[in-house]
């Protein structure tokens, strides 16, 4: 079998100095509980070594054998897999208070303010002031309404940067990286909504901001770390750091202080701002409120940058892994693109942009968000639970400590749940279909379910709409020529969020009138 990417350093070290010794030692224990089905262990690693490139195709394949309620065991910590809807529910519905814990790792530690965050958080006082501050003061009806002009302001700005690189060529047309252009429009969003303005310059010596390739780079290293199987998670005498055989370790303590020097210095300027404007400060974004919850002594300043990041992060990178996706599905598929421009024309016409409110009149659109997230959901395994106490599921146990993963990827992709699944078919979702992407139909779960269901996805999916609609109703995309659909990559990038392995290259050309793209 060969090996992960990862795994090579580690058991070369791990096997050559301990290996022999371990194997003479080692035991197995009688179980105290029933558990779950699952692969035989290996000793030290467990069965990490069952994991691949892409863990949750790895995972999914080991649940067609053992059973949609399985039983792993990374390192020395158990892990409990579900893959099936029923046990996604008795996971996060029916024992949700129970295994809403999570795990302590590196990463919380080094890029999470020590574990200060929202999805890293432990269970219990503080993260429940966290999601209360999140759902009553940040994402509320009211707060995002207020908003919509940011939004439809940065979609405007992605449209006429398009625009401009058509247009740069002759015929009216170009191949352009969609990645890019993406990437800073959730970014112009999130940042005006969080942060007040736009940090992230071409300027790289702007006092307060990174150049778009720096907090690009620094955005793929956290996400890249935050989703990696770092084995000093999993075995507890390699989590010291010195014993960072993968490198990791190092690598997020850079990352984070990167993180928070940037954090450090948007806090700052806000402070500046409040003390300056004195009694006649009102708040303007997000940190604002934040940093006015910390001065009554309800947030800590780590949690204030924590939940910033949390913020940037997920409002960013995770709407432009999904865009990417969407639009890679529809240029593979020509038909499903026309029927979906064809809505666009009815209802909005050639004369204006779309906007949020149309978005209600275009459920063929919606479909084609729905289908994206189920074949790709950016979290293809939802960030690991932990038992807080002992469960007993469908006639087995899952020990307090056990930490829970629910392999969305896996039920997304049942046949038995799916008509030809691997297949993207928006109509699934049309005809009278309730399912929705609400935390509620446990067979599609892109944002989770339960309490640590993301608290965010109201705005995600408003940003999603919003932009695809606008890309597909301003210009026409096809692959470039002489390109055939079946040679269009659409190898997966593991991480924290699944994304392209390889970016997505695709010939765009306007398709309205000249004088909306200046707007």
């Amino acid at each position: 079998m060969e090996l992960p990417p990862w795994a090579s350093s580690f058991l070369a070290a791990v096997f050559f100095l301990t290996a022999a010794t371990t194997l003479l030692l080692w035991r197995p224990h009688r179980p105290r509980y029933r558990l779950p089905p699952g692969p035989r262990q290996w000793p030290i690693i467990g069965n990490l070594h069952l994991m691949g490139a892409l863990p949750h195709r790895s995972i999914r394949n080991l649940s067609a054998r053992y059973g949609p309620l399985m039983q792993l065991r990374f390192g020395s910590f158990p892990v409990v897999v579900g893959s099936s809807p029923e046990t996604a529910r008795l996971l996060l519905q029916t024992h949700d208070a129970a295994l809403a814990g999570r795990p302590r790792t590196a990463a919380g530690r080094h890029t999470a303010y020590d574990h200060s965050d929202m999805l890293w958080s432990p269970y219990g006082v503080h993260w429940r002031h966290l999601r209360r501050v999140c759902l009553s003061e940040l994402f509320s009806v009211a707060r995002l309404a207020s908003y919509e002009h940011i939004r439809q302001d940065e979609v405007r700005a992605l449209l006429r940067g398009l625009h401009a690189a058509a247009t740069s060529c002759p015929g009216g047309g170009a191949v352009v990286v969609v990645r890019e252009h993406l990437f800073m429009a959730t970014l112009g969003i999130i940042s005006r909504m969080v942060l007040g303005r736009k940090y992230v310059q071409e300027d790289s010596h702007s006092a307060a901001g990174m150049t778009p390739e720096q907090f690009t780079r620094t955005m793929d290293e956290f996400f890249f770390l935050n989703g990696a199987l770092n084995v000093g998670d999993f075995v507890p005498w390699l989590q010291l750091d010195r014993l960072d055989l993968q490198g990791y370790v190092s690598r997020m303590k850079r990352v984070g202080a990167t993180l928070d020097s940037f954090m450090e210095r948007v806090l700052d300027e806000h402070a500046e701002r409040r003390q300056l404007d004195g009694e006649g400060f009102a708040a303007s974004d997000m940190v604002d409120v934040l940093l006015e919850l910390a001065d009554g002594d309800q947030l800590e300043r780590d949690s204030v940058k924590a939940l910033t990041l949390d913020l940037i992060a997920g409002g960013t990178n995770t709407v432009a892994v999904t865009l990417e996706w969407a639009i890679s599905e529809l240029v593979r598929n020509p038909k499903i693109l026309a029927l979906a421009t064809e809505e666009l024309d009815r209802v909005v016409g050639h004369g204006r942009l779309v906007t949020e409110r149309d978005i209600l009149d275009l459920p063929y659109m919606k479909a084609i968000v729905k289908e994206t997230m189920r074949m790709h959901p950016v979290g293809p395994l939802l960030a690991p639970h932990e038992a807080l106490e002992d469960v007993s599921i469908k006639g087995y146990d899952i020990p307090a400590g056990t930490r829970v993963l629910v392999n969305v990827w896996a039920i997304a992709h049942d046949d038995t749940l799916w008509d030809v699944p691997d297949e993207f078919q928006p109509e699934r979702f049309l005809g009278g279909s309730k399912i929705d992407v609400m935390g509620q139909d446990f067979e599609l779960l892109p944002f989770g379910a339960g309490r640590r269901m993301c608290p965010g996805y109201n705005l995600g999916l408003k940003v999603v709409h919003l932009c695809l609609a606008n890309l597909l109703h301003n210009f026409a995309w096809r692959l470039p020529k002489g390109m055939a659909t079946e040679e269009l990559s659409m190898d997966e990038l593991f991480g924290l969020t699944t994304s392209r392995k390889i970016p997505l290259e695709v010939y765009i050309e306007p398709r309205i009138s000249t004088h909306l793209y200046a707007c």
